[in-house]
């Protein structure tokens, strides 16, 4: 297995009927999945999806895969295959059409629906095909297969790419529930099937590859989420994805049950569960649903809110809430709250500080670490070790994790009989050739974080998120000198003002004589030194006293004025 092949170049020039695969996204994150495969010059995208910030990334909307690979290629791309309907593999999709937005979609229904109510707010108007479970389409070079597997979404899908260099089976996020809410199971006999026609790279979500065991199955948090929501004395309030459809019906089913008025709370859970609703994939019994405006109606114990915020997102509806700052919801003492969903790596702080905020309001929370509110939707160590067995390829590429998990997915590859030189552990940016059934890694591109700032795309850099880094934990320190236009000498100043320091402005009388004798020095040298060097002359001076004297690094901006 190779772990993180060190220092490659750029890949070698592709040849006729050796088919590449490039990961732009989807390879070290949880998130922003994206996957390019290449033949005869035809290129072929599964998913585009977006990851969201972490703390690290102050003021930060989106994270996009770098297009940069593609970018001047997009009128090769024969289309965009969607596996399912979540952001990290949809998200991204109208960043891209915005460079070409005549590649064709496809995916299923659902996947489709949401995708287009995301276009249609960046004026985005696309050619989507909708895709069949057992449905094959050729395109150019590729031959599609769309086979149904079990999420934690309706209409997911696993895609077989038949090639003349090979055949790929792409899984996507899958699970094996046997009892799902849907009844629409994960096709094994179809996997089965590909196996025995001879699988030669099989790219499997990695996920849950430490989770021993199986996955719980769907069925079983309907009883408990009932339990609560009939117990319960006040208000309820579930958080959830907003794409997570069966755990919403499940949410509906109890609230009818007990008697409760049901509220979605959050613009992306209504406009979700309204699509959902719309294509019937979700069941809302009559007068159960209300708008959130009339809410303030009913009684505390006749209502249940549905709401995004389960990640802790800043804006989401939770987060406002645990803050007291919604504008329709305020806690109140003994609601109930419960977050129906597992967390995203990365967001653990986040939804700690919602859970301690929700609980100082007087708020009950019950969550995944103290209650079996959730399941996942990936599949674990078992269920990845039956699809080992019953597909047998000839080589494997985990993909969907971080880097802990793809490998942990490749130690189970192997554990099933596969050499490990044949188990492709790799990065964003790797690149895979297929030819003849064998898989190996040629070389890398680059695929950098491209972060999404409000209307601002790709513009903002690692050095400006270290920037705001510093803003925010050290704060900010200006200093202003007036110096003689011919002597150079200071005639005024310094004056120093700082924002976020917590120090008081007499703090910093100690080290202006110091400044003026570094500039004045300056001036009475032989050398001469121009505006810039005198002031990091004084960024130099005042920063090294701040670090030593008040233990920061604060963002430092001199300024120097010539009279």
């Amino acid at each position: 297995m190779t772990e993180e092949t060190p220092v490659l170049s750029y890949p070698p020039k592709l040849h006729r009927g050796t088919c590449r695969i490039v990961p732009l996204g989807g390879l070290g994150d949880v998130g922003r999945n994206m996957t390019v495969f290449e033949l005869n010059g035809k290129l072929l995208i599964v998913d585009a999806g977006v990851l969201f910030p972490e703390e690290v990334q102050p003021g930060v909307d989106l994270i996009l895969p770098d297009f940069e690979y593609i970018r001047d290629r997009l009128d090769d791309v024969v289309a965009i295959v969607l596996t399912h309907g979540h952001e990290d593999h949809i998200g991204a999709v109208p960043y891209l059409l915005r460079l070409n937005p005549e590649i064709p979609l496809i995916g299923s229904q659902l996947t489709l629906a949401l995708v287009e109510s995301k276009l249609q707010q960046h004026r985005i108007k696309a050619f989507t095909l909708e895709a069949q479970d057992g449905g094959r389409e050729q395109l150019g070079p590729f031959d599609l297969e769309f086979i149904a597997v079990n999420h934690s979404i309706p209409d997911s899908l696993a895609i077989a790419i038949r090639t003349e260099a090979g055949t790929i089976l792409h899984t996507g996020d899958f699970k094996m529930d046997q009892l799902p809410l849907d009844g629409r199971i994960t096709d094994l006999r179809a996997f089965a099937r590909l196996g025995e026609e001879g699988v030669d790279l099989f790219m499997t979500d990695s996920t849950n590859a430490e989770v021993p065991g199986f996955t719980p199955t769907e069925k079983d948090i309907g009883p408990v989420l009932e339990n609560y929501i009939g117990k319960a004395q006040r208000r309820v309030i579930v958080a959830s994805f907003a794409s997570h459809v069966h755990r919403v019906q499940q949410v509906l089913d109890a609230a009818v049950r007990h008697g409760r008025k049901v509220a979605f709370v959050g613009r992306s859970m209504v406009n979700n569960m309204g699509i959902a609703a719309q294509l019937g994939y979700l069941n809302i019994p009559e007068n159960t649903l209300i708008d959130l405006k009339h809410v303030n109606d009913y009684a505390d114990d006749e209502v249940v809110l549905m709401s995004t915020g389960s990640q802790g997102e800043p804006m989401a509806a939770l987060s406002r809430m645990a803050n007291d700052e919604h504008r329709q919801i305020t806690i109140q003492e003994d609601d109930l709250v419960i977050l129906a969903s597992s967390l995203i790596p990365g967001n653990e702080n986040a939804v700690t500080r919602v859970i301690n905020g929700l609980m100082k309001l007087g708020a009950h929370v019950i969550h995944k670490g103290n209650a079996h509110v959730h399941v996942s939707g990936h599949a674990s160590e078992g269920e990845l070790l039956y699809c080992y067995n019953i597909v047998q390829p000839k080589n494997v590429m985990p993909i969907h994790g971080e880097m802990r998990h793809l490998i942990a997915n490749g130690r189970i590859a192997e554990a099933t009989g596969l050499a490990k030189d044949n188990v492709i552990i790799t990065n964003d940016g790797g690149v895979i050739d297929l030819v003849d059934g064998v898989a190996r890694q040629v070389g890398e591109v680059q695929s950098e974080y491209v972060y999404v700032d409000g209307r601002s795309i790709g513009d903002v850099t690692e050095d400006d998120l270290k920037d705001r880094q510093v803003l925010g934990e050290e704060g900010f320190i200006s200093v202003i000198a007036v110096i003689d236009r011919g002597t150079r000498t200071v005639v005024s100043g310094p004056e120093i003002h700082s924002r976020g320091v917590a120090e008081d402005s007499g703090v910093f009388d100690a080290i202006k004589p110091k400044l003026v004798k570094v500039l004045n020095d300056a001036a009475a040298s032989d050398k001469e030194h121009s505006k810039h060097q005198l002031q990091q002359m004084m960024r130099r001076t005042l920063g090294s006293w701040v670090a030593r004297k008040l233990r920061r690094r604060s963002m430092i901006v001199p300024i120097i004025i010539e009279s």
